[in-house]
């Protein structure tokens, strides 16, 4: 599902909240392909806080610094001790906190940015009886959990994205925190947020984090959900303006090849066990997660476990997973041999900093 190939396929996700309920049964009964809706690769030029502390996370920290000679060759140190009075993240460092489905609370030069954050119940797209999904570790993770959070990050306008029982809330309490966002998800942030800036894939944002540090952020294409004219949903270049480090995000691992190929990035965080419906995939990886690591020469694959939650309904029973981490690492070994793999674990902090010989 990475390749630049258009599939006619059956898309179940732009029916689940688009569609009327009686059509989402029949889909999840028949999963019959239609050839005039596909998930595709849009081109882009068709489209005109406190960090986290050991008391919220206590599960540790792991820390990984990239050395480079010469021959940008790498080399990967760890450790998981973490003290009440460690140090705020390094300037030259990504931290990276898994929060389990699509969530994630990232800091880079003091400035923490929370991403497709849910937190508030399930993950039900609002019929809990045809599928309702809970976390398996941060079962008791809210809200009033998170450090102060600088800027919000939406990729896609569905629920397991753009999670409404999550975001009012966080809206009530920080009505002018700065989001960046699809445009697809207007409709849902117009009531909720101020200060919202629509990213069309292909356009850029500066923002400056409440401590000076800035990050420029650069939308690319991602999945369209729904018709071939609609617009595709968001991946994100993040780029530190003050150590140039770059990650690449998109919970699909459905990307534009011509787009990307412009770009590298230090470090990528890809989906990399596929989930399967029946004649349908919903979310990609394995060769295609390592297809977009050799794209990206990324030095670092941070693997996402999106469908690795507690389902129940007609549509959890019928979801498969195809690939695993390890088989996902033996073949990244054949294209991209020099590249490390750093599986999270969810609520633990992930540093990730280049040595200043590197920049």
């Amino acid at each position: 599902m990475c390749s630049a190939i258009q599939q006619p396929v059956f898309t179940f996700r732009f029916f689940f909240l688009r569609s009327s309920l009686f059509s989402m049964v029949l889909a999840a009964l028949s999963f019959a392909q239609l050839p005039g809706i596909s998930i595709s690769r849009a081109s882009p030029d068709s489209f005109p806080c406190h960090r986290p502390s050991s008391l919220l996370f206590p599960l540790g920290r792991r820390r990984l610094t990239l050395h480079s000679d010469r021959n940008q060759s790498l080399k990967a140190s760890s450790s998981s001790s973490i003290s009440s009075s460690t140090p705020g993240t390094k300037a030259d460092a990504f931290e990276l906190t898994y929060l389990e489905g699509n969530s994630w609370l990232w800091n880079t030069d003091g400035v923490n940015v929370l991403v497709d954050p849910i937190l508030v119940g399930n993950l039900d797209f609002g019929v809990p009886w045809l599928y309702d999904a809970a976390k398996k570790v941060l079962t008791t993770f809210r809200l009033e959990n998170l450090p102060a959070v600088d800027c919000l990050l939406i990729t896609q306008s569905l629920d397991d994205h753009c999670h409404v029982k999550t975001l009012r809330p966080l809206s009530e309490k920080h009505p002018n925190l700065p989001v960046f966002s699809t445009p697809n998800a207007e409709s849902i942030l117009r009531s909720l947020f101020r200060n919202v800036t629509y990213l069309e894939p292909g356009q850029t944002s500066e923002f400056e984090g409440r401590n000076g540090g800035k990050l420029n952020i650069l939308a690319t294409a991602g999945p369209i959900l729904g018709p071939p004219w609609q617009r595709p949903e968001n991946g994100y270049i993040i780029t530190s303006r003050r150590s140039n480090l770059k990650l690449y995000y998109e919970p699909h691992c459905v990307y534009n090849k011509s787009f990307l190929k412009e770009y590298k990035v230090d470090i990528l965080i890809t989906p990399v066990i596929k989930q399967l419906l029946p004649s349908f995939t919903l979310v990609s990886g394995q060769e295609d997660a390592v297809h977009l690591a050799k794209l990206l020469q990324a030095k670092y694959i941070v693997p996402m476990k999106n469908g690795d939650l507690n389902g129940k309904g007609f549509l959890s029973s019928i979801i498969r997973s195809e690939g695993t981490v390890e088989s996902f690492k033996e073949l990244l070994k054949e294209e991209l041999p020099d590249a490390h793999v750093l599986e999270p674990q969810p609520g633990v902090p992930l540093e990730i900093s280049m040595s200043s010989s590197s920049l």
